[in-house]
């Protein structure tokens, strides 16, 4: 090699520059693919989104497709046509799962389908499962479901209801709804929502002078810079120390005038072999319930118009007297599970159920002599547990009333109904300790447990949380299925 003659032999290998060229050329590539995947992929998933939206949409419209059949398939059943009406192979979805075209509302075309899976009520219950699958024509594989529970209110809902002026005092701590259909002074504790059918009326307690709210209280509030009563006309302040669970009015009127409907239905339930019927024989029955799943009745010959305890006792055949329910005079039947005791006469009920559902009934409906009574007290009314396994409702045609010699602390487990009477003590009753009711009580006239010294000095109401989807059996509902759950599968 010539001197001063330098030479790089790294840039005189061949084909370098064609390496270097194809190395840069593939990562172009794979990062140029990598975007095309992404955006692609994007894309898809955009597109699949929105007939995904679509189909839930369909699903939806099953859940709404459901709810207009109920409204309109129901419209006036009581209890008893209720369950004849699950249990008919007509009913849509009781034969099975049913399917049916969903149209695009403004253009008509039909969008795709949606399939309705029922699970119908059980025995006692009036809450039905609907199960909607929906899906578009042009992609019948892209589904979704939802679920809605559909449940119609019963009356056993609340733990005060009332067609009447309620009035609840500074001692009273109530959990569960409370609802009146002309008013309610509240100046306790109520845990739950208090609701009243009218804006305003004129409360009774201080001469109905002036206006109050529907759902007002006076009970002046420990925080001095809270509104105190009497408020400025139109405002309705804030009383989270009274009502913890809220307050609402106006509401929708409950309506105590279809029970007597309902009543029908009982006693066609109890004469058909849902239950047990009685006649109107006597002065009415007293009915003994018994943890052994029977129930023991004696036929009343007379009792004392005062303190309403009973005097003699009809034979069970024959003619002659008792002095007590017992021997001759008492008859033994099996407590009728998920069914009704309906008495054409007065009822006097006492005892205990253990895994039973049942309805008494005291209503006259021959049209002949007064409204039936139901009296409780002669000992506490209880059921072995809380459940939907357990439940006493009693049903009374007129009045719902606490012997005067009832036990001094008095305990009922029961939903109460006085369709055209009062839930309440008997008026000369003397004082007593306590009592504790779990249920619930709907009384046409206010209902009342305390007057002056006379009735309970301490007194506990609290809501059974089951009787929201377990009332007793054939007790009164609402006229219409609501959703109260709803759920995406």
């Amino acid at each position: 090699m010539p001197k001063g003659k330098i030479t790089n032999k790294r840039f005189r290998k061949p084909g370098s520059a064609i390496a270097y060229a194809l190395i840069i050329l593939a990562m172009v590539s794979i990062l140029f693919t990598s975007i095309i995947v992404y955006i692609s992929s994007h894309l898809k998933y955009s597109f699949n989104r929105g007939y995904r939206e679509q189909s839930f949409q369909v699903a939806e419209a099953g859940i709404h497709y459901y709810r207009w059949y109920l409204a309109h398939a129901t419209s006036g059943m009581n209890g008893g046509q209720l369950d004849a009406f699950w249990t008919n192979s007509s009913t849509l979805g009781v034969s099975g799962p049913f399917e049916m075209e969903y149209n695009d509302p403004e253009s008509g075309k039909a969008v795709g389908r949606f399939r309705i899976e029922l699970t119908a009520p059980g025995q006692g219950t009036t809450i039905a499962k609907i199960k909607s699958t929906g899906w578009t024509h042009e992609f019948p594989n892209s589904t979704r479901s939802v679920q809605a529970r559909f449940r119609r209110p019963s009356w056993s809902e609340y733990i005060f209801l009332s067609n009447s002026f309620m009035n609840f005092g500074d001692q009273a701590t109530v959990h569960g709804k409370v609802h009146s259909n002309t008013g309610i002074r509240f100046d306790g504790i109520a845990h739950n929502t208090v609701s009243s059918l009218v804006p305003s009326f004129n409360d009774p307690t201080h001469g109905g002078s002036s206006l109050d709210f529907g759902v007002h209280t006076h009970k002046n509030p420990a925080d001095p810079s809270a509104p105190s009563y009497p408020w400025s006309g139109g405002t309705v302040p804030n009383r989270p120390d009274v009502f913890l669970g809220g307050r609402e009015f106006p509401v929708p009127e409950v309506s105590f005038t279809g029970v007597t409907a309902d009543l029908s239905a009982m006693k066609s339930a109890a004469q058909s072999g849902q239950g047990v019927y009685f006649d109107s024989t006597g002065n009415g029955r007293r009915i003994i319930l018994k943890n052994d799943g029977t129930f023991d009745v004696c036929t009343v010959d007379t009792y004392h118009n005062v303190n309403l305890s009973i005097t003699r006792y009809l034979r069970a055949s024959g003619s002659g007297t008792c002095s007590s329910c017992s021997g001759l005079c008492l008859r033994n039947y099996p407590i009728p599970n998920n069914g009704v005791i309906f008495v054409e006469d007065n009822v006097w009920v006492e005892g205990s159920v253990n895994n039973k559902r049942i309805s008494v009934v005291a209503a006259n409906l021959s049209g002949a002599g007064s409204p039936a009574d139901i009296y409780i007290g002669f000992t506490n009314l209880r059921v072995a547990n809380y459940d939907c396994n357990n439940k006493i409702g009693l049903v009374a045609q007129r009045d719902i009333t606490v012997v005067k010699d009832c036990p001094d602390v008095f305990v009922t487990d029961a939903a109460l109904l006085a369709q055209t009477g009062k839930v309440g003590i008997s008026q000369n009753m003397s004082s007593k300790n306590s009592f504790t009711f779990n249920g619930a009580i709907a009384s046409y006239l206010q209902p009342y447990f305390q007057h002056g010294v006379s009735g309970f000095a301490v007194r506990f109401y609290n809501f059974d949380n089951n009787l929201l989807y377990c009332p007793p059996p054939y007790f009164p509902t609402g006229n219409e299925y609501a959703v109260d759950l709803w759920e995406e599968l």
